[in-house]
């Protein structure tokens, strides 16, 4: 029967085992050659040739470690700079271990923390205690850290999916809704149509008398206005031959543009349309329209037109000459005959109006015109109703189309804005919609993009694009990046390129699992 081997408590039992491992390996480890890490250390036997690591060949162990690149992958040298691209193991008992390029061994810079990269000269301090004291404590911050960010990140959760529960049976009742506010819409545009009919059939025979009226004014001007320039003809045809000739002209002082006194032929011409010579319908169609503001202002009858709000102000000579330049008075002129056409034709102002306030309708014809401006009214905010419905359906689409991460994790924090404060510029995020900088002097501000998309399947960097044009550049863009935090945060804010700028945000929606980035794992090698 064997003896009863008493329990050891598991403390203990731990450390025996490790006393045990210690001590095999304190007495048939092999010497490793500088650069090699222990798990390469059977690779390194000084009593075999070296065989490289990519087998493409074997050398003599006293050719390891001797400054001389003989292996194609550097493995012969990794405690030296002889292989430009291979690499140093830093144990660095105490904290963490790592490989720096073999370029910075004996450069005179200390890479690793237990100095051992700069052997020759021996003067880097190893300080890879304290640095692994320092990386514990900020291991255990950030895993408190991560801690809290959880819990708060598993009510951001609840919430976010509480929310798009909301938009969704929101969804469902805006859409019918909008089924019943189309058929009301439509029902409105029938009674408009019909009762619009029945207006434009009773309108439409005042327009008859209108435009009859209209025609029986036009045709009167029309006589007056040829009565005019057959009694100018005759009044200047002075040799009585049916003809005004440029001689004739000449001797009327009316038509002295330049105001020197005398009507010179071209002076004379100008009003004759470039000829010698007109008869009666000629003068009426080609002359007349240009010498009528001439002679109107000759007889004080022709005002130019005064500006709108602005009194009747005496006309006074100017030494001697008419207060009307020349040029003035015939773009005037012209604005003159502009404006007996439109008085001629009234009805071009007047097209665009239901109706005209001037005339009195039956009491039938103004009851029905009453029904149809209600009519229309009604239909304008039943087709209004159906507009603003659609505009909720669209946002609500538009939310539940996004991709607020796993979880709806990150779906509160649509609707909110964080800001950013450095010496001059205000800079906000509002997730999910846009990113903007803004003076502090109080001016408007500037988009620095709008919401595009999440950068990777990561969910630690949001795209924002399409923001305002820089001057002579490109269209602004942000990217943010997203870490854990205890708390929404916007913590910094840099232009690394012009017109590209870079936000950091913390978040507990970003606390969805443990990451290791500004955390080191701490290894105490033996």
């Amino acid at each position: 029967m064997m003896p009863s081997i008493p329990k050891l408590p598991a403390k203990s039992y731990v450390l025996c085992i490790l006393l045990i491992v210690v001590c095999e390996i304190s007495t048939s480890e092999v010497p490793r050659p500088r650069g090699v890490p222990l798990s390469h250390n059977p690779l390194y036997n000084p009593a075999k040739d070296f065989v490289c690591l990519d087998n493409s060949l074997s050398i003599p162990f006293s050719q390891v470690n001797d400054d001389y690149c003989d292996c194609p992958d550097a493995s012969d040298e990794p405690g030296t700079s002889a292989c430009i691209h291979g690499t140093f193991f830093c144990m660095n008992v105490g904290h963490t271990s790592t490989y720096i390029s073999s370029s910075r061994v004996n450069d005179g810079i200390c890479d690793c923390c237990d100095g051992t990269d700069e052997y020759v000269k021996g003067k880097c301090a190893n300080n890879c205690q304290e640095l692994g004291q320092s990386a514990m404590k900020e291991a255990a911050r950030q895993s408190e850290l991560l801690k809290a960010g959880k819990q708060i990140r598993a009510s951001m959760c609840e919430m976010g999916i509480k929310l798009k529960a909301e938009k969704k049976d929101k969804l469902v009742i805006f859409a019918a809704q909008k089924i019943e506010a189309e058929k009301i819409m439509r029902e409105k545009e029938q009674i408009k149509k019909n009762i619009e009919e029945l207006e434009s059939a009773a309108l439409e025979q005042y327009r008859q008398i209108e435009e009859e009226n209209k025609r029986i004014k036009q045709e009167e001007e029309n006589k007056k206005n040829r009565q005019e320039a057959e009694d100018t003809f005759v009044r200047f045809d002075s040799n009585k031959d049916g003809i005004v000739e440029v001689s004739e002209l000449q001797s009327l002082h009316t038509f002295d543009r330049d105001r020197n006194g005398e009507v010179t032929v071209e002076e004379a011409k100008y009003f004759l349309n470039s000829k010698d010579s007109m008869s009666l319908e000629d003068f009426v169609v080609e002359a007349w329209p240009a010498m009528k503001p001439f002679l109107m202002l000759d007889e004080g009858l022709y005002k130019p037109p005064q500006p709108a709000g602005v009194g009747e102000v005496e006309e006074v000579p100017i030494n001697g000459e008419e207060p009307t330049t020349e040029a003035e008075f015939e773009e005037e002129g012209v604005n003159e005959e502009e404006d007996e056409e439109d008085e001629e034709h009234p009805e071009e102002e007047e097209e665009h109006e239901e109706t005209n306030p001037e005339v009195t309708y039956d009491e039938e014809t103004q009851n029905l015109i009453e029904k149809a401006t209600a009519a229309r009214s009604e239909f304008t905010e039943a087709d209004q109703s159906v507009r603003d419905i659609q505009s909720e359906i669209t946002k609500i689409e538009e939310y539940l189309n996004k991709d607020f991460g796993p979880d709806e994790a990150f779906a509160p924090l649509e609707g909110e804005c964080f800001d950013y404060m450095d010496y001059e510029y205000i800079y906000r995020l509002c997730p999910f919609d846009k990113a903007t900088q803004q003076q502090k002097s109080g001016s408007s501000d500037t988009r620095l993009g709008s919401w595009s998309k999440w950068s990777n399947q990561n969910y630690d960097a949001m795209l924002y694009d399409r923001g305002q044009s820089c001057w002579n550049g490109p269209q602004r863009s942000t990217t943010v990046a997203i870490s854990c935090g205890s708390e929404n945060k916007l913590t910094s804010v840099s232009e690394p390129n012009r017109c590209e700028y870079h936000f950091t945000f913390e978040t507990p929606a970003a606390c969805y699992k443990a990451t290791t980035e500004g955390i080191k794992d701490i290894h105490d090698e033996l």
